[in-house]
C-alpha cells in the first residue's frame, strides 16, 4: 500500500517540485495539500482532484493517523515549527531546504526526531541533478585522478529586486542568496568531499534597492585537501561553468543548468518520456588540453529522492539525506557569515552536535 502524504504549502516549491514528484512515485500517494491561498487551493484541486485541500496545518494534527508522511514547503521561518508539530503528532517529515534558519534550530529538531524515533529528511534534490550525478560518477570511477579543486556555480542575471520574504534581512526568514542557492551548493560539496574544516566567504549586496545578500563566494577546505569554490549570484551578466572539477589526471567542465526544474515549471513530470535526459549539445567535456572529449550527462532523477523516501518509510533503506548533513550546511553558512564580517577564514566546529 502506498504511503499517504500530506503536503504543507502550494507555492512554487509545493506546486512545481514536491506535488508532481510525489505523484510520480508508485510507493507514495498525495492525499492532502495545505494552503490558505484561494488561488493556490483552486490550482491544487484542478491538478489533483482526488486530493483533500485543507486551509490550515492544524487540520493535519487533528487526525494524524490519516497520514504517513508530512512534507513541509512553507516559507523558511515555518520549517522548524511545522516539522516539530509533525514529529509531535507521530509523523515523519520531509523539510524543504534550508531545514532551519540556524544550526541550533536544526540540532533541536534532530534531538526531537531522535526522541520520537522518526526521521526528518531534508529535501536536497540537487543531489539528483544530472550534471552532479555525472561529477559524482567521474570522481568515483577515478576518471579525474585525485580530486584537487571543485568549482560550482548557481549564477543568474536578475538585476531587478523582487519583493518577497527571500529578500528579508530578518534572521528568522533565512533570506538572501546564501540560504537560497547556497544551501544547494554547500550540500553538494559536503556530499562529495565531507565536512569542511575551514570556511572563507565574500558576501555582498550589489543590486540597487536590495538589502539581502545577492552575490556570494564561499571557499571550503576539506580534510582531504580538496578545495571547493562556490559562487552564487543574482548579478552575473555572463554565466560561468556550472561545474569545473580539477583532478590530478583530468578535468571535467560543464555549462548550463540541469533541465529538471525547467521541465517541472513547464508542466512535465518524471512520468513523461525522456525525463532528465540532457541533449548532446549540453554535455560537459572531460580530459586535458588537446585531449578532451564530450562526456554524456547522467540522467537527472529528482523522483529518486522520493522513491528513496518511500523505501525509508517501509524500513528498507535509510533516508536519502541525513539531517546531519543539513546541520553541517547551516554551520557552513554561519561560518561563512562570520568570515565575511571579519575578512578571515573561519575554522568549523568539530561536528559532534549530532544528527539523527
Amino acid at each position: 500500500m502506498a504511503s499517504r502524504v500530506a503536503l504543507i504549502g502550494y507555492g512554487t516549491g509545493g506546486a512545481v517540485f514536491h506535488a508532481p514528484l510525489i505523484d510520480s512515485v508508485p510507493g507514495l500517494r498525495l492525499t492532502a495539500v495545505v494552503t490558505g491561498n484561494p488561488g493556490r487551493r483552486e490550482a491544487a484541486e484542478r491538478r489533483f482532484p482526488d486530493v483533500r485541500v485543507l486551509d490550515s496545518a492544524d487540520r493535519l494534527w487533528e487526525n494524524p493517523d490519516a497520514w504517513d508522511l508530512v512534507v513541509v514547503t512553507a516559507p523558511n521561518r515555518q520549517h522548524v515549527p511545522l516539522a516539530r508539530a509533525a514529529l509531535t503528532s507521530g509523523l515523519p517529515v520531509v523539510v524543504d531546504k534550508p531545514a532551519a534558519t540556524s544550526a541550533a534550530e536544526a540540532r533541536s529538531l534532530a534531538a526531537l526526531a531522535a526522541v520520537r524515533g522518526l526521521p526528518v529528511i531534508p529535501f536536497h534534490n540537487r543531489r539528483w541533478d544530472g550534471d552532479f550525478r555525472t561529477v559524482r560518477r567521474l570522481l568515483g570511477d577515478g576518471a579525474l585522478g585525485a580530486a584537487q579543486r571543485f568549482e560550482s556555480r548557481f549564477e543568474r542575471w536578475r538585476p531587478e529586486v523582487r519583493t518577497t520574504w527571500k529578500e528579508s534581512t530578518d534572521p528568522r526568514d533565512g533570506g538572501g542568496i546564501l540560504f537560497d542557492l547556497g544551501s544547494h551548493l554547500i550540500d553538494q560539496a559536503v556530499a562529495l568531499f565531507g565536512r569542511p574544516r575551514l570556511v572563507y566567504a565574500e558576501i555582498d549586496v550589489r543590486r540597487p534597492g536590495a538589502v539581502a545578500p545577492d552575490d556570494v563566494f564561499v571557499a571550503l577546505t576539506h580534510d582531504s585537501g580538496v578545495r571547493s569554490h562556490l559562487w552564487m549570484s543574482a548579478t552575473a551578466a555572463q554565466l560561468g561553468p556550472r561545474f569545473r572539477v580539477l583532478g590530478s589526471d583530468a578535468a571535467y567542465t560543464v555549462h548550463g543548468m540541469d533541465g529538471q526544474e525547467e521541465a517541472l515549471r513547464s508542466g512535465l513530470t518524471p512520468k513523461d518520456a525522456g525525463w532528465g535526459q540532457a541533449p548532446p549539445e549540453a554535455y560537459g567535456r572531460l580530459g586535458t588540453p588537446g585531449g578532451g572529449r564530450p562526456e554524456p550527462t547522467d540522467p537527472g532523477a529528482y523522483q529518486d529522492f522520493y522513491a528513496e523516501v518511500a523505501r525509508a518509510l517501509r524500513g528498507e533503506r535509510p533516508p536519502p539525506v541525513d539531517l546531519a548533513d543539513a546541520i553541517t550546511g547551516l554551520e557552513v553558512i554561519e561560518a561563512a557569515t562570520l568570515s565575511a564580517e571579519t575578512g578571515t577564514a573561519v575554522q568549523m566546529p568539530d561536528g559532534r552536535g549530532g544528527g539523527q
